[in-house]
């Protein structure tokens, strides 16, 4: 009859044994790994619920001529400084920055985000927009 191997996990050192079935049935309890019980942590209680987040303020604009370093547009709305970005030649004539509040000061906005609002310059506001309030589709970022 063949027997059946295992491996002995339990032993200490670098390695573990293959025994015999058997002989790992009769070591004792507690050198045989036992089942820990599950334990079960209650979630903490919260009686408040949380605070909804205050609503951000509407973002501000600063967009300076590169060459000429004349500032185009000051605290401007994203409006205004789209307003501004029409009367520019190029992406690249331009440097767009965006107020922070929270390190108070301008953030200079990267090419990608200079660029989305350089594509949107020529969008009308979705209010005058033909078509039902929506700029058309080939104007849609």
């Amino acid at each position: 009859m063949a027997k059946t191997w295992v491996l002995e996990t339990h032993t200490k050192g670098t390695g573990a044994n293959i025994v015999p079935l058997d002989s790992e049935a009769e070591t004792p309890a507690p050198q045989r790994e036992r089942e820990r019980e599950p334990v079960f942590v209650h979630p903490p209680t919260n009686p408040k619920p949380p605070k909804p987040p205050e609503p951000r303020a509407p973002r501000r604009f600063r967009v300076v001529d590169v060459i000429t370093r004349e500032v185009l547009a000051d605290d401007a709305s994203a409006k205004d400084a789209l307003a501004a970005l029409r009367d520019a030649a190029s992406v690249t004539d331009v440097a767009v920055s965006s107020w922070s509040a929270k390190h108070g000061r301008y953030r200079l906005l990267t090419h990608g985000e200079q660029k989305a609002l350089w594509d949107m310059r020529h969008v009308t506001a979705p209010a005058a927009a033909p078509g039902g309030g929506r700029a058309p589709a080939s104007r849609r970022p």
